[in-house]
């Protein structure tokens, strides 16, 4: 084989080829739009995004920073038709080209249209715009709580009809109403009010007004953010959302319990007319008065005609009278016979209370008594000494059985550490400890191998006790029984 000539043509390295790639690019490719319907979009925890350009016939990856995706006022999905502006480059560690977007809205009002109309069905399916889910709204609020800019025309037109028609107590959340954030402030302004606790320092409204000024479909993007939804068809409190003019419509309006033309005819559905109120009032209460007094007059005039039917009053209290009297004059007779019989009664009871008929009696009575007492001393003393030698006997006999007479012969009690009655040798182990009860106190001992109880060594002896004997004491235990 020959050698092949050698070439004279510039080697690059990986690195450089790849950098070299990238100018190119950038350089021919360095300000693009593009149209296309965005495939696969990943959020990374950097929150950059990550998604896929495509149409019938190409894909192109593209990236667009965190900084761009945290200002859009939609949010990028899977299907929807864009119009992306930025740059074309690569990426050498993946030898790939990508857009870097720097601009991304949707192409067209009729992308956002159905991208909304997507959304709706999504949210509608789970019940959230269900009718049984509405609220009434309260007929008179002490406490409306209003989630708008506080910056705007809204805010100012709410609370002047809130002045004109029946003033009442109105908490701000002051939210951004669009751009970054905006629909995540009106969430958490939802949320806060919901929150407020019943009795605190700051009053929990009874109603909520959730508003903005008219604008275009994107201006109004924020109130179609499903967290927006989500929020207000959890809300405890009514909720009336008022946001752009009478044509507009968003996705709150379907979640909310009411939905207001704009922000002033929130308020108006807020509270009633205070004027009108009085006077439907004083209507009410002119027809009751009139009312209460012509039944009034109707009862008189029943009353009338009963009372005609029952004849003159005094004519029906004659008999009723007349059987008063009858009966008082009996009354009057009979206490007086009662009075003679019980005079008659006390006389005779005190003819038998004489003092001479009453000492005699008693003198006869204690006579009577004398001898029983007389022969009752005696024979309580006779008892009580048949009950002191019935007593000794039954002592006796009980001394007789006592275990105590039995160890006061020299015999011992065995109990095993728990305090167990040990009553047979072959319940006793080699080396188990066991407590000796003698007549005159215990001893703690242990078994010795044969089955030998071995007594401890004695205490020493002190000066104020007396010395015993060092020596063990040794004792076999009979096989039955537990004295020894």
């Amino acid at each position: 084989m020959t050698d092949a000539p050698a070439s004279n043509a510039h080697e690059y390295t990986v690195s450089e080829l790849s950098g070299a790639l990238k100018k190119t690019v950038e350089d021919t490719y360095g300000h693009v739009r593009v149209r296309g319907e965005l495939g696969r979009v990943t959020v990374a925890r950097s929150g950059h995004v990550y998604l896929d350009m495509k149409d019938e016939r190409a894909v192109i990856d593209a990236v667009m920073w965190k900084g761009l995706a945290s200002s859009l006022n939609f949010r990028p999905e899977e299907g929807l038709e864009v119009v992306a502006e930025g740059r074309l480059s690569t990426f050498p560690g993946r030898s790939k080209y990508q857009l870097i977007i720097e601009r991304l809205e949707p192409a067209g009002e009729g992308a956002l249209m159905a991208l909304l109309e997507a959304r709706k069905k999504a949210l509608a399916a789970e019940g959230l715009f269900a009718p049984e889910r509405k609220r009434d709204i309260p007929f008179l609020p002490r406490v409306i709580g209003v989630v708008t800019s506080p910056t705007g025309a809204v805010i100012r037109d709410i609370l002047h009809r809130l002045s004109e028609r029946f003033p009442v107590h109105v908490l701000l959340w002051p939210v951004r109403v669009q751009g970054e954030g905006a629909a995540a402030e009106i969430a958490a302004g939802i949320e806060g009010l919901n929150a407020l606790p019943e009795g605190g320092g700051i009053p929990q409204p009874d109603l909520i007004i959730v508003a903005r000024g008219g604008g275009s479909i994107e201006d109004l993007w924020a109130f179609n953010e499903e967290i927006v939804v989500r929020a207000a068809a959890a809300s405890r409190i009514p909720l009336i959302s008022a946001v752009g003019h009478e044509t507009d419509t968003t996705l709150i309006d379907y979640a909310s319990d009411l939905r207001a033309p704009t922000p002033t005819g929130a308020a108006e559905r807020a509270v009633p007319v205070r004027r009108d109120l009085a006077e439907r009032i004083a209507k009410d209460a002119l027809r009751l008065s009139g009312a209460l007094q012509r039944s009034l007059d109707r009862k008189a005039s029943e009353l009338k005609s009963a009372g005609r039917a029952l004849g003159r009053p005094d004519a029906l209290l004659q008999g009723a009278s007349q059987r008063l009297d009858y009966a008082a004059d009996r009354l009057e007779r009979a206490r007086t016979a009662g009075i003679d019989r019980a005079r008659v009664r006390l006389d005779q009871a005190a003819a038998g209370l004489r003092p001479a008929a009453l000492k005699r009696d008693i003198a006869e009575r204690g006579r009577r008594l004398a001898a029983p007492a007389g022969r009752l001393g005696p024979a309580f003393q006779r008892s009580l000494a048949d009950r002191d030698k019935s007593l000794a006997s039954l002592g006796a006999r009980l001394n007789s059985v006592s275990h105590e007479r039995v160890l006061a012969r020299g015999f011992a009690l065995v109990t095993d550490a728990e305090g167990r009655l040990v009553r047979s040798a072959t319940a006793l182990e080699d080396g188990q400890a066991v407590s000796l009860r003698f007549a005159d106190g215990e001893r703690a001992a242990r078994i010795g191998e044969g089955g030998e109880a071995v007594l401890p060594d004695p205490p020493k002896p002190d000066k104020k006790t007396p010395a015993r004997s060092s020596k063990p004491r040794r004792r076999t235990p009979p096989e039955q029984g537990s004295l020894f």
